[in-house]
């Protein structure tokens, strides 16, 4: 690596490094046995072993881990043109990551694979040393650096429209550029981010509101549109100052309504980042893991300092405390907001409240949502513990799979895996955070390939059976031919 370093053109740096990444996943890919056996589609054609549904950082990093697994028959696919998968160049409006900068995730303890490693190639050790926090920018040209190395076979413009049950394999009917197919495969993995379970929240005070003059996080909203407008933001979290940032960049005049009457500063993810936690959280008992998880989810996402003073260094800024929304009214092509402190105008609004949880409103759920088993389901939490939030979350078993409210009902789903922010409950950090992919994805890729191999064991103990390779050949004793 010392020797890498050493050289002074970030190209050939970087050139380098790739090399390095090569060999170093060589000499790491034992065994390279293949172990699973084919199987075929009712459309005559192969099946997949596993069909990941999203290409992001944890589509490409369960892809990563599978292949490094030996789990080589897969395809991720993703909604989005080639390169702009996941959140970084969309809806995702921070300046740098919140995380520090040393956080690992999809290079799974590869250290020729850390952002650091590929970062000094291409800038050099004193700009890593010198950077604060990550640019949001170089976190997506990174991930897509990581994709290619680890050569995660990539889909795109592939939107998935629904699954259903064939045999002992999943369907997943997928619409490509207008045409409609349909996939097999053994295992469905959904690394479907933040939409995972439901739609981004849009409270009712607001949902009579227009397009034009309403918005919610994930929307691609057209901020220089916004210059000279007055935008109203609901809601205190990171993504609340970030759009709201975003909106006075561009010219606006921005409120932000926080209910509470003082914002969330405390960021208990910067806490849950221990080995311990982020690997043995799903090991504990119910008890446990909704004690740790409705305290956690309670306190929501703290905004960083430098979040923060994106904003306040703003003049048109104003942040009003114990506000809430009410109620609200399109007049003559201006709002007219109601709060918990008395009206107010507007031109714009942009709700910031996160995600509410219904599994209907996924179309790739829409087959089994009856049948979902959800934290409700399952567990009764003390009276001080009570969250109707988290008791709608999935319910999921060992692996990351759905499991059936009313067994036998749809069984199959135990073959869908859910990587995403509906795994919180359950996982803790999991398909949501950078923090959690270095022992999130191998928990999930070891399960995966558990369930490949239990359900193939009678193949494998025939084949064992046949297996009559020899290691050496033996030739006469040495007495009997002197005999002879």
């Amino acid at each position: 690596m010392s020797a890498l370093l050493e050289l002074t053109d970030s190209a050939a740096r970087l050139q380098a490094l790739e090399a390095l990444v090569t060999r170093e996943l060589q000499a790491i890919a034992h065994p390279l046995e293949p172990w699973l056996t084919p199987r075929t589609g009712p459309d005559g054609l192969p099946a997949l072993d596993v069909l990941i549904i999203g290409a992001g950082q944890s589509g490409s990093a369960i892809g990563f881990g599978l292949l490094r697994s030996q789990v080589s028959n897969i395809l991720a696919i993703d909604a989005a043109p080639a390169g702009r998968e996941g959140p970084w160049t969309t809806y995702a409006r921070m300046h740098t990551l919140r995380n520090p900068k040393h956080f690992t995730g999809p290079d799974l303890d590869i250290p020729s694979l850390t952002c650091q490693t590929w970062f000094e190639a291409r800038f050099g050790v004193a700009a890593w040393d010198a950077l604060d926090m990550l640019p949001r920018e170089f976190w997506a040209d990174y991930l897509l650096w990581v994709r290619r190395l680890t050569r995660v076979p990539v889909q795109s413009e592939t939107r998935l429209v629904a699954l259903s049950e064939a045999g002992e394999l999943i369907a997943a009917r997928v619409e490509v550029k207008g045409e409609t197919k349909t996939l097999y495969a053994r295992k469905v993995v959904l690394a479907t981010g933040q939409e995972s379970i439901g739609r981004w929240s849009l409270p009712a005070s607001l949902k009579k509101l227009p397009a034009s003059h309403c918005a919610v996080t994930g929307d691609a909203i057209d901020f220089a549109a916004l210059r000279g407008k007055t935008v109203v933001v609901t809601g205190a979290g990171a993504s609340a100052f970030d759009n709201a940032a975003t909106a006075l960049e561009a010219g606006a005049t921005v409120h932000l309504l926080c209910r509470r009457l003082t914002p969330q500063v405390v960021q208990p993810y910067r806490w849950l980042t221990f080995r311990g936690f982020l690997r043995h959280l799903s090991d504990l008992d119910d008890a446990w893991r909704w004690r740790f998880m409705q305290y956690i989810l309670g306190l929501r996402e703290g905004f960083t300092q430098a979040t923060y003073d994106r904003c306040n260094v703003q003049p048109k800024f104003k942040l009003h405390t114990g506000r809430a929304l009410t109620g609200s009214a399109l007049v003559d092509e201006k709002l007219e907001l109601q709060t918990t402190q008395g009206p107010m105008d507007a031109d714009f609004v942009i709700s910031t409240t996160g995600i509410d949880i219904d599994f209907t409103a996924r179309p790739e759920l829409q087959n089994f949502a009856h049948n979902i088993a959800t934290w409700a389901d399952r567990y009764t939490p003390p009276a001080d513990e009570q969250s109707a939030r988290l008791g709608a979350f999935p319910y999921l078993a060992a692996d990351y799979a759905f499991s059936e409210r009313e067994p036998g009902l749809t069984p199959w789903i135990a073959n869908v895996h859910l990587f995403a922010i509906g795994s919180t409950v359950s996982f803790g950090a999991s398909g949501s955070s950078i923090n959690a992919m270095t022992t999130a994805v191998p928990k999930l890729v070891d399960g995966i390939t558990r369930s490949l191999f239990r359900r193939d064991v009678n193949l494998h103990w025939d084949s064992l059976q046949a297996y009559d390779v020899p290691q050496a050949i033996l030739l006469a004793p040495h007495s009997a031919r002197q005999t002879t």
